[in-house]
């Protein structure tokens, strides 16, 4: 009998590499799809030999597309921007490029399609990024009735560039910064103790920044493999979301502990973070932009609104049992343990 052949687009990225390793252990057939093969070699011995294929193309050309998903059983894509570049923009990416992967799958006889897009994908959010994920999914399902839809909150793993950034920072800056949370304290008027004078109370609502509910990597590769193998999965919605709900300080804080290093955390409204990413967006790999300033302004936890692992049968891994290990590699040489400084 011969091994099912699965495509992946962006087999290659952060997710894609996770995904490809599960399905060469299952045995399974895998073509990797991307733009730059020479820097995808790193995934053959990930197989046996001939096991994994890389093929190049482009997701916005038909004809292209159409060849890497010919004979595929099941088809996977990964492919998504954090900010355009050139002429890959949100747009051409998030929406094109899904719709005409969608599209050969479906006329190629692809028994299941899985596409990732990413949790907030909101069709009236401010953010470019989230409303072009929304529309992804919308064109995707309107030609592939079938496919499953993964909204993973942010990703957390290994080769991840949202610990990995900040872990690296602290190495450096005497700073970390805990996007959304407040400089000024909020206040209101309150009637005193037996008087009907009013006096401010002062405080900080989300003192501690934009919420999260990370996701391992692991577990996202879990899912898109267990979503390709079961049928009550197509057509379906899943966000993907760790046990854990985390203000963007506590998981600065995390970094720190796994680190071992010494920082202050800093708080950064978003209104200042937006006047710092309009100079950010000018530097090599774009660190901070004015769309992802936007994207924070809502939390990045589950809705409730849709099925999550649990219903895939996962179970989600804590973040304490897989970033240890490999934020380990920031701490100090001399083995010095530092802490975080609120200020």
């Amino acid at each position: 009998m011969a091994r099912r052949l699965v495509t992946v687009f962006g087999g290659n990225g952060f997710v894609g590499r996770h995904i490809v390793q599960r399905l060469a252990h299952q045995g399974a057939r895998v073509r990797v799809v991307c733009r730059d093969t020479e820097a995808a070699m790193f995934l053959k011995p990930l197989g046996d030999v001939g096991q994994i294929v890389l093929m190049k193309a482009d997701i916005t050309n038909k004809a292209e597309v159409a060849h890497a998903v010919d004979g595929a059983d099941a088809v996977i894509n990964c492919v998504g921007l954090l900010a355009p570049s050139g002429r890959n923009t949100f747009e051409r990416v998030h929406v094109e490029g899904a719709q005409t992967i969608a599209e050969a799958a479906k006329a190629a006889g692809v028994k299941a399609l899985v596409q990732v897009s990413a949790l907030g994908a909101d069709a009236e959010s401010d953010s470019t990024y989230a409303r072009t994920k929304a529309a992804g999914e919308a064109a995707v399902l309107a030609a592939f009735p079938e496919a499953t839809i993964l909204r993973p909150s942010v990703i957390v793993g290994p080769e991840d560039d949202f610990l990995n950034k900040f872990a690296a920072m602290a190495r450096l800056s005497p700073v970390l910064p805990v996007m959304g949370a407040p400089i000024i304290p909020d206040y209101k008027m309150e009637k005193g103790v037996d008087t009907d004078w009013k006096f401010p109370t002062f405080g900080f609502d989300h003192a501690g920044g934009t919420r999260f509910q990370p996701v391992f990597v692991g577990d996202v590769a879990a899912a898109a493999l267990t979503a390709i193998d079961t049928a009550a999965a197509q057509g379906q919605t899943y966000e993907l979301v760790g046990p854990t709900v985390y203000t963007f300080g506590e998981l600065m804080e995390l970094v720190l502990k796994y680190t071992q290093r010494k920082c202050y955390l800093m708080p950064l409204p978003l209104s200042l973070a937006a006047i710092m990413a309009v100079f950010m967006e000018l530097v090599p790999g774009k660190p901070l932009t004015r769309d992802q300033v936007r994207l924070l302004k809502n939390d990045n936890v589950a809705t409730g609104d849709h099925k999550t692992l649990a219903d895939l049968g996962l179970t989600a891994h804590t973040l304490e049992t897989v970033v240890p290990s490999y934020l380990a590699t920031y701490r100090p040489p001399s083995g010095r343990r530092g802490r975080a400084i609120k200020v």
